[in-house]
């Protein structure tokens, strides 16, 4: 194993060819998209190094495991059924165990022996088109079967909205309360409601009985809405980051009868600008400011939180939205020269700081930068009445591009999470898929990475140790898949200030490249 140190020295990196890369000699990763068995029954794991004996809990990871059912198999890497895996930690041993989602469209491919629901990319027959659209909506989520929600509106108990879905990406605040977004669809066009679920001790039922719509917002385009996969929360305001990557509507709807997949109709519109509509949580009141950036695609964000007067927002962005089409399996399968061209036509994603003056109004003074904190390289420009055009500071070095770009960002949530922070942890992505772990300090933008050639690790989530005082206290997850080595998959366990590892569990069976995962204390 290596772990690295590198400083950047040239302070704000100059977006070099982060559009196109010309890698060249990929190795194939074909055995990522194999269909796996589930493990009912919890395995033993094989320990090397060693595994902290304070961490003590479930390691819940999701993806797709299934590629084919009876001869028909699926077109897109996100059709797959849900695979669920569990790393039960304790007394320095790991076991795993894993099962697919018991969904209804699972069962229902699995009575008829072949795809009986469209999915992503993939077009089957019978297919409700209701199912398949709203399994679109949330195709990263963790384990549960999608429904249509009634939720209250928060200010108007008596009225009720339909709110399709939800983001695979909650946040939490404080005081337990989680909030959430989900689309609905009216004769007016597509609105974006911010969800809110009261904490457990004022829902102790655990429902949503007492969700309620904290805000509704309007889609600029009332037919096409955007895709979103997360949202922005600080202390006091949630950010929703209205993107070009559009779902044409009549294209999704009547995809079946056209023998189309969905992805079809989800495109990239670079004519139009990304909005950042800011919400306050406490009235449920959208800011007649309306902060524009240009054209992004972002898929995470790292954090945001509030500063004399600013909201400062971190997110994974990249300059092209095209991506999510290019995760074709047959693209994923590809070798050689093939497999190259795929990944060199890809935009690079890289960590970018967004900072937005929370204080404009009729008397700030239109062309000038509003943001005035100190050493800050990003621009916050009043264009006219109720709008701010900003534009990002890089946070990252040269150095980063090295590895790919950042994605799957995280950080030390049940101690930052809207708060100033100094670290956040990434896969670097030199690859279709994460190759590598990537640490970032922001003080000096400097970054450890955890690489080895062949080895593909999954986004790291930071687990605290007990009492935890200092930011990095605490230990690295991550499943690293050696898809050209038979069985060889293991979880990895990093420590977090020097980042290098501690141990590994060794699983004795071949499990698929996932996508979102979460860890479960049981102290």
């Amino acid at each position: 194993m290596s772990s690295m140190n590198r400083l950047n020295t040239s302070g704000r990196s100059q977006n070099k060819d982060q559009h196109l890369t010309d890698v060249l000699g990929l190795p194939c990763i074909e055995n990522l998209v194999c269909s796996a068995d589930e493990t009912p029954e919890p395995i033993a794991t094989t320990i090397t190094g060693n595994i902290p004996f304070w961490i003590k809990g479930n390691f819940l990871r999701n993806g797709p495991g299934k590629f084919e059912i009876g001869r028909s198999s699926f077109n897109h890497w996100f059709d797959g059924m849900a695979l669920m895996h569990q790393f039960h930690i304790e007394d320095g041993k790991v076991t795993y165990m894993s099962r697919f989602l018991n969904s209804d469209c699972y069962k229902e491919n699995l009575e008829h022996n072949r795809i009986m629901v469209s999915e992503f990319g993939t077009i089957a027959m019978p297919d409700p088109c209701k199912k398949f659209f709203q399994r679109f909506l949330s195709r990263f989520e963790l384990p549960s079967d999608q429904v249509t929600m009634r939720i209250r509106w928060k200010q108007k108990k008596s009225k009720f909205v339909a709110v399709n879905g939800a983001t695979a990406h909650p946040h939490v605040d404080p005081d337990g309360s989680t909030y959430n977004m989900g689309n609905s669809y009216t004769r007016k066009g597509a609105f974006y409601n911010i969800i809110m679920v009261p904490s457990k001790k004022a829902n102790p039922n655990d429902t949503l009985e007492g969700a309620s719509v904290v805000c509704s917002i309007p889609s600029e385009d009332k037919s096409k809405p955007s895709y979103y996969h997360s949202f922005a929360m600080s202390e006091n305001y949630v950010v929703f980051i209205e993107q070009p990557i559009k779902m044409d509507l009549l294209k999704i709807v009547t995809s079946k009868m056209r023998g189309k997949g969905i992805n079809e109709g989800v495109y990239w519109d670079p004519k139009r600008n990304t909005v950042f509509h800011v919400i306050n949580k406490h009235t449920g009141k959208l800011s007649l400011i309306k902060y524009y950036a240009k054209p992004l695609s972002t898929f995470h964000q790292i954090n945001c939180y509030e500063e004399n007067g600013f909201l400062i927002m971190d997110m994974c962005c990249s300059d092209d939205g095209q991506a999510i089409n290019n995760y074709l399996i047959q693209n994923l399968k590809k070798s050689g020269n093939a497999l190259d061209e795929v990944y060199n036509t890809m935009c690079r994603v890289f960590p970018r700081r967004f900072v937005l003056p929370l204080n404009v109004d009729s008397h700030t003074l239109c062309g000038q930068n509003l943001n005035t904190r100190l050493n800050s390289t990003a621009t916050a420009i009043k264009t006219d009445k109720n709008k701010v055009f900003c534009t990002h500071e890089d946070l990252h070095g040269d150095d980063l591009s090295e590895y790919g770009g950042l994605e799957f960002p995280h950080i030390n949530y049940s101690m930052c999470n809207s708060c100033p922070y100094r670290y956040f942890y990434g896969c670097g992505f030199r690859h279709l898929v994460g190759d590598s772990l990537i640490k970032m300090d922001l003080q000096g933008k400097q970054i450890k990475v955890w690489k080895h050639a062949g080895m593909y690790p999954s986004e790291p989530i930071f687990v605290s140790s007990p009492g935890a005082v200092e930011e990095e206290d605490g230990v690295i997850l991550s499943v690293v898949i050696t898809p050209n080595q038979d069985k060889s998959t293991f979880l990895l366990v990093l420590d977090t200030k020097r980042f290098e590892e501690l141990g590994r569990a060794e699983v004795p069976i071949s499990i698929p490249y996932g996508f979102h995962g979460t860890f479960r204390n049981r102290h």
